[in-house]
């Protein structure tokens, strides 16, 4: 309460601080960002792939209004930013938070906040893009938090290759899949073929009398299956592309898709893993991931990759 009586009190007087190198660096590791105006701080607020709870939302208002500047925002990963926060009112900013069970964080040479797209409840959705970023978020995001990377690293996923996400502008992006299969014996040909019209790309076409999938247009978004009248377009099983080595900023660098498609989510997040430890064994410091992906190759990266020998090697990596 002190801090909180003290620090109303410097803002009415209209103070301002002077902190050092160490303290500014020592509360960005703890997810505060020091403001231009030398004065104030940005706290970000972990959220699970954006998502709150109506407790949530009114203990992070709450807080805003009574540490900060009484604004928040959200950030390109889904945190909360609260604006406007002093130095001295750190600690209690975070205990108030806490009782909410919220955490402040996202920064660092670690994996960051995960992003996802709404593909849960999105009609073009073809995985459970929350759930899936949601035990993201607990094996990675919350049980990497002591490993320290060469850089940060950033973990995206997206329900369909609308690519709403961008999850091939993170290190590692995650697309749903859907692939049609065509049942040469059911397909009548139509003459309005009702897979043709509905294909978004172009990709679907009626041949001498048959549905043809056109492969090298196709990106299985899964829009043709079940169109059919007769049931001749088949592909019920959802599948995840791996995007490999992307990022966004100074330097773009749009991700390379695994030729390997993984057919289950299990499978999906080993991939994650062990393109972490792959980071982490073989990245040098300061290095972002894509440029590792290009020092070594995509081939080179793809062999590793689908092979068990990082995760069979996973207590000796993350003990260097």
């Amino acid at each position: 309460m002190d801090n909180v009586i003290c620090a109303a009190f410097r803002r009415k007087r209209g103070t301002s601080m002077n902190y050092t190198p160490e303290q500014i660096k020592a509360v960005k590791a703890q997810g505060f960002l020091f403001n231009n105006d030398k004065e104030h701080f940005n706290g970000r607020v972990i959220t699970e792939n954006g998502v709150l709870n109506a407790a949530q939302l009114s203990a992070i208002a709450e807080a805003a209004k009574k540490f900060g500047n009484g604004e928040v925002s959200f950030t390109t990963r889904m945190t909360v930013e609260v604006h406007g926060l002093h130095y001295e009112d750190i600690e209690a900013f975070q205990a108030e938070l806490a009782k909410a069970g919220l955490v402040t964080g996202g920064t660092g040479a670690k994996v960051r906040p995960v992003v996802a797209c709404k593909g849960t409840m999105c009609v073009f959705g073809l995985i459970d893009t929350q759930g899936l970023a949601k035990e993201i978020h607990k094996r990675f995001y919350e049980g990497y938090r002591s490993v320290v990377l060469p850089h940060k690293f950033k973990i995206a996923v997206g329900g369909c290759p609308n690519n709403c996400a961008k999850p091939d502008l993170n290190d590692i992006g995650i697309i749903g899949q859907r692939i049609p299969h065509i049942n040469k014996e059911t397909c009548r040909g139509c003459k309005k073929c009702a897979c043709e019209a509905e294909c978004p790309i172009g990709a679907c076409h009626v041949v001498d009398g048959k549905l043809v999938i056109d492969e090298e247009k196709c990106n299985h978004c899964g829009r043709c299956i079940t169109k059919c009248y007769f049931g001749a377009n088949e592909g019920s099983q959802s599948f995840y592309k791996i995007y490999i080595g992307g990022r966004w900023g100074k330097q773009v660098r749009q991700g390379q898709a695994l030729k390997h498609l993984c057919a289950t989510k299990e499978e999906a997040m080993d991939m994650v893993e062990k393109a972490i430890l792959l980071f982490k064994s073989q990245g040098k410091k300061g290095e972002r991931f894509s440029s590792l992906v290009e020092r070594l190759g995509m081939d080179k990266v793809e062999e590793i990759l689908l092979s068990d020998d990082l995760l069979q090697r996973k207590e000796e990596i993350l003990a260097e």
